[in-house]
Formats: structure tokens, sequence, C-alpha cells
């Protein structure tokens, strides 16, 4: 449904160097970067993806009032355990240890974490027991 989604953050290197550990557990990485000489403006954007395409970006300027949640898709329920690790490592608060959700439905795992400017971070494997 989503092509990508976008929010400001604080502090644009710590955030960079946040997601990019938080992201490579499940395969994605920083695609591309938009500097204020590209957009002709003072702002700064990192787009994070994978195969060349950003589908998760953040950027700098006055951040909403109150947080989102983004949840990734994750290959594996490894990779959820993995993210929620390296989430914390880097600095993430937890917010739902890995585990079956089963409320959502019986196989959907995930974890949950708070960045550091309090967004709703998650990650998730839908499929059986992987």
């Amino acid at each position: 449904m989503l092509d990508h989604i976008g929010f400001k953050v604080a502090d644009y290197a710590a955030s960079g160097a946040f997601y990019a550990k938080v992201l490579a557990p499940l395969g994605y990485g920083l695609v591309m970067e938009v500097t204020p000489e590209m957009s002709g403006t003072d702002a700064r954007h990192a787009g994070f993806g994978a195969n060349g395409k950003p589908s998760f970006w953040i950027g700098t300027g006055e951040q909403p009032s109150g947080g989102v949640h983004v949840a990734f898709i994750a290959g594996s329920r490894a990779a959820v355990d993995a993210f929620h690790t390296a989430a914390l490592a880097a600095g993430g608060r937890d917010n739902g240890a890995p585990g079956l959700r089963p409320h959502y439905h019986p196989n959907y795992y995930g974890a949950f974490v708070i960045d550091r400017d309090g967004h709703n971070i998650e990650a998730v494997c839908h499929a059986p027991g992987a």
C-alpha cells in the first residue's frame, strides 16, 4: 500500500547511525541521501531500503508532536530478534520484546523499540515458525 514514509528527527547524524544499525539485521541499509545542495534548502534527508529503493526516510526540520509507528518486514523470527538486540545496543528503549502477538494473528511475531525521538519502531515476521 505504501511507497515510502518519512519523518523528522532531532539529531540527523545520531538517528542515521541508529537506523543503519537497527535496519541492518532486516536486510535494509542507507540507499540515498539528499543534501542541502541537491534540494536547494537547508534540509538533509536519508533514505533507507533495499535493492536501490529507499522506502523509509528520516530528515532534518521541526518535529511534529507525538511519535509515529513504523513496522518493518522481517524475513524471519531470528531477524526480528536481531533487530531488537541491535536497537537496544544502539540506544533504543524496549517497547515490547520479540515474541508472538496472537491477538493480531497466530503467526504475528514482532518486537518494538522506541527510537531516540520517541517513535515506536517495530520489526515483524508473519511467516509460521520462520
